[in-house]
């Protein structure tokens, strides 16, 4: 039995802009191009996570700790991984359908991943930390993010579901009263509640944002997925041309990576 060559998966009318090159070309050209993505996303993320660190000196910043559900979203994400290797693994050793099956598991994982995530971020938004809907005098809609007054008066706990800090170092705080004072105030003499209360809470927005664009990568993974599981049933993926595997594979996991970072930078380190 022949094996099926890179070429003959080409639909008729479609133009293949790898056509005329040798294959161990072609499939060193689309691994590029992956790659060159990758360095692409890893740069947006770069200039996000610099405007964090920028952000957070001299001010009053909220270091969140992360719910369960964002937890729990950790473990499926790398667990993912591995069914994902192995159904290149399959597909090389010529088991198709058992490569389409550890493909389907990734996805099924995926959409638990994404799942996680919109829990998690939805108790954040409970506990205080998302935005609020103000209507201005002529009548629109003003969006903000919520004021540190609002978890100061909601049912966020300090020292569990979140702390205050200045500089990295976390304020002091009274219980009962909610009253909060410089670090460095052992006392406790001088209230600055009022002016922290004022100050936005801008580290539940950056949290959003990086959530939200990981999330957007992740949607493109997962169509990816779908595609290359339809491919393994029509044949267009076999064990000659297992490129498209091989880039899904890597960009699969580099988005756990992604969010591994994320999740330690946004919660373990800052």
């Amino acid at each position: 039995m022949n094996t099926p060559d890179a070429t003959q998966d080409i639909p008729q009318g479609r133009v293949d802009v790898f056509e005329g090159l040798d294959p161990a070309v072609r499939e060193r050209t689309k691994k590029m191009l992956m790659y060159f993505i990758l360095f692409a996303v890893v740069m947006l993320f770069a200039g996000f996570t610099s405007a964090y660190i920028v952000s957070n000196v001299g001010q009053f910043w909220v270091h969140i700790e992360a719910p369960t559900a964002l937890w729990v979203s950790n473990a499926l994400i790398v667990a993912s991984s591995l069914p994902m290797w192995l159904s290149l693994r399959a597909m090389k050793a010529g088991q198709s359908m058992t490569s389409f099956v550890h493909l389907a598991i990734t996805f099924v994982l995926g959409i638990a991943f994404t799942a996680m995530q919109l829990q998690g971020w939805g108790e954040l938004q409970d506990k205080g930390m998302g935005w609020t809907v103000d209507e201005t005098a002529s009548g629109a809609k003003a969006y903000r993010w919520n004021s540190i007054q609002n978890l100061l008066e909601g049912s966020a706990q300090w020292g569990v579901d979140y702390t205050v800090t200045q500089d990295g170092v976390p304020l002091n705080y009274r219980p009962g009263t909610n009253q909060l004072f410089a670090s460095d105030d052992v006392l406790m003499a001088r209230d600055i509640t009022l002016d922290v209360e004022r100050v936005s809470n801008s580290a539940a927005g950056y949290l959003f944002i990086l959530i939200l664009i990981h999330l957007f990568h992740l949607a493109l993974g997962l169509a990816y997925v779908l595609v290359n599981g339809i491919r393994i049933l029509t044949g267009r993926i076999h064990p000659g041309d297992t490129v498209r595997l091989h880039t899904g594979g890597v960009y699969w996991h580099f988005l756990g990576l992604l969010w591994v970072y994320l999740f330690a930078f946004l919660f373990l380190v800052h």
